[in-house]
């Protein structure tokens, strides 16, 4: 995981973004907050489950499914599965460790 802050590529109502290998943070404070560090790592390793590229098309993907749902963006986001078990799991710092293979399809 490489942190990079870049307030600017963040929209504001983001803390952070993960684009593997990266975890961009909208500021220094961040890198001490573990729990937040940990919904970043738990995105990594959706990522690399996927093989990167398949995790954007089926985030963007299930975005756009959700948001037809509900049509309101931010319910959207928060309830795509990679979103729902990074919230989910965020708090618990040994979860990377105990996590099965795409557990974030019993999040969909």
């Amino acid at each position: 995981m490489i942190l990079i802050v870049n307030k600017r590529l963040l929209s504001g109502r983001f803390k952070g973004i993960s684009l593997w290998p990266f975890v961009f943070l909208e500021s220094d404070q961040l890198k001490k907050d573990e729990f937040f560090l940990n919904h970043e790592k738990i995105h990594l390793r959706q990522q690399l489950e996927l093989l990167v590229l398949f995790f954007y098309v089926w985030y963007t993907i299930e975005f756009f499914i959700r948001y037809l749902d509900c049509r309101d963006g931010m319910l959207a986001y928060r309830n795509i599965s990679f979103e729902r078990e990074a919230y989910r799991r965020e708090n618990d710092i040994d979860y990377l460790k105990k996590r099965p293979f795409w557990a974030f399809l019993k999040f969909m």
